[in-house]
């Protein structure tokens, strides 16, 4: 029996580490060809662990049996001109792409640290141009590799910051951007055959997460440590199911609680845990699939 996405071609961005590694990493051991893209990659270049060429030989690793793999590209998605170089290499490369993940996202060094916004200086929008307009970069050339195949999912990793104040003015209004562009992006996409979602987090147990916790766990918002952590590739399993489901278009154009969807596909973490979701604590997704409510004002 052939892995559930063999043949597919991949992109995660925000794939040295984290989330992204993650989901790279699930996939590629489910069949699929995957390009890591990230800015680390010496070991030392950045204060935690991890890099796109780790990740994407950690990706062979994995899909050795399902044919899945990894191919590692150095990426800033802040540089719009290595972005499409990006695309135009898979494009020549593989001839399609049938997956695209939006991880990447800058988090400025004073995240947590308890200021007014006025208090922080106007760089921290940054988040705002890596984890906002780089998803519409990213989805901007994708669509045009997916839309003439009339086949594709673009997946927006998103959290519960979009209803839920988290960390700051410009982090919530972040997600919230984002998971408003996946709606969006959902109403254009749906006559070419192409899925837009967005994907809700919870406390994943990230490198960064790990580090958070253990320097300023005291910080953070109770509502946030109390949560069962995931580990990354958790995600990464949903992120899977999605792709290998034949009627995700009845999802696209949602926000969905990556916990709640794992559960509805029967999917574990990879210690066997089921995630609980965070609903009731953190809130509840706006947008529903466009299958399910028609947003164009008609």
């Amino acid at each position: 029996m052939s892995a559930p996405l063999a043949g597919k071609v991949a992109l995660v961005t925000g794939a040295s580490r984290g989330i992204g590694k993650g989901i790279a990493l699930v996939l590629a051991e489910q069949g699929a060809t995957v390009y890591v893209t990230g800015r680390t990659v010496n070991e030392g270049d950045y204060y935690l662990p991890g890099t796109v060429g780790g990740t994407a030989a950690e990706c062979d690793a994995r899909g050795r049996k399902s044919g899945g793999g990894g191919i590692a590209v150095a990426c800033d998605h802040g540089d719009d001109e290595a972005v499409a170089a990006l695309f135009a290499r898979i494009a020549s490369e593989q001839g399609r792409l049938d997956i695209l993940v939006n991880n990447a996202f800058t988090l400025s060094d004073d995240l947590l640290e308890p200021k007014g916004f006025w208090e922080k200086p106007l760089s921290n929008l940054e988040m705002w141009d890596v984890g906002v307009k780089s998803n519409y970069v990213a989805a901007w050339h994708a669509a045009k590799i997916m839309t003439p195949q009339k086949s594709g999912l673009i997946v927006a990793i998103s959290g519960f910051a979009a209803v839920t104040y988290t960390y700051g003015v410009i982090f919530g209004t972040s997600k919230s951007a984002v998971d408003r562009m996946a709606r969006d992006m959902a109403i254009e996409l749906e006559p070419h055959g192409v899925a837009s979602l967005t994907l809700w987090q919870g406390l994943t147990l990230t490198e960064k997460a790990r580090d958070n916790l253990a320097k300023m766990g005291d910080r953070m918002t109770t509502s946030i440590t109390s949560m069962q952590g995931s580990s990354v590739e958790h995600p990464g399993r949903v992120v899977a199911a999605l792709a290998a489901d034949p009627e995700v278009m009845k999802r696209s154009g949602g926000e969905f609680i990556t916990a709640e969807l794992a559960q509805e596909y029967g999917l574990t973490d990879v210690d066997g845990s089921v995630i609980a979701s965070a609903r009731a604590t953190r809130g509840s997704p706006i947008w529903k699939p466009i299958s399910e409510v028609d947003y164009r004002g008609k």
